[in-house]
């Protein structure tokens, strides 16, 4: 199998690379830049006997997405799967956000899956393969504060959405993830305070934090898999039952008896 990963050098990206890398599989890990820790994932995939490419650029340019395609079509022989997994955040109410700010978080979050899109549609339409793109739970609920973060994670839902209902008479499948709170590196700052990962973690139904390796990466899979294939355009929600638990916490809610 064939498989491209943005934002493959840590968290989310790294995790799912790593449940890929299976002997015979070959993957091409994008990043921004090709740094020590995307030369690491790169190492760790082909220590599971599977093929490495890493493929860098800012995902902010429109030519990267683009480039990146071809050079993993090149490199891998063609492409059987895309996993849009890279995404910024700049957290700024919409009334306070700068203009370049908003247009780089768009660029990122949801051009740059559209323009991977284009770029591997005849891959995928050859391969009868799947594109899965990484929402989040702030796309679904207003995050306060998140503003241009939540409501691109917004568009790229319905952007999944869309090219799904379009890509599916060719054999493409289309879905979406949106995890809810997880532990990666760019959230490692939030949870090594104990009061604030308490706090969270007696929010979550599950009563955890969610691991990427053990509880995302092979939903991930999943999507990517000849058992999904009657799945089409589902944004699937992977959050410990958080977004749903908030009538739980509404106070004064009538009694039930047992």
């Amino acid at each position: 199998m064939r498989t491209l990963v943005t934002g493959a050098s840590k968290g989310i990206g790294r995790a799912v690379a790593l449940r890929l890398a299976v002997p015979g599989a070959k993957l091409a890990l994008g990043a921004s830049t090709l740094s020590d820790e995307l030369k690491e994932t790169a190492r760790e995939v082909e220590a599971s006997g599977a093929e490495a490419l890493p493929v860098f650029g800012d995902l902010s340019d429109p030519a990267v997405p683009k480039k990146i395609v071809k050079e993993s079509i090149n490199a891998l022989g063609g492409l059987d799967n895309v996993i849009s997994n890279a995404g910024i955040s700049i957290p700024s109410a919409i009334g306070d956000i700068e203009v370049e700010n908003w247009d780089r978080v768009y660029a990122v979050n949801v051009r740059a899956p559209m323009l991977l899109a284009q770029a591997a549609q005849d891959q995928l339409k050859a391969a009868k393969g799947a594109f899965v793109v990484i929402a989040s739970m702030s796309g679904v609920q207003p995050y306060p504060g998140m503003g241009p973060y939540s409501s691109s994670k917004a568009a790229l839902i319905m952007f999944a959405r869309q090219l799904a209902l379009e890509w599916i008479a060719d054999g493409i499948r289309v879905n979406s993830i949106s995890p809810g709170l997880f532990r990666t590196a760019l959230t490692e700052k939030i949870y090594s305070d104990a009061a604030t990962k308490k706090q969270r973690e007696e929010m979550v139904p599950a009563g955890r934090i969610g691991d990427p390796a053990e509880d995302l990466a092979g939903v991930i899979e999943f999507l990517i898999q000849s058992r999904s294939t009657y799945m089409v355009g589902q944004n699937i929600v992977v959050d410990g039952g958080l977004i749903d638990s908030i009538q739980a916490k509404i106070a004064g809610r009538p009694a039930t008896k047992g």
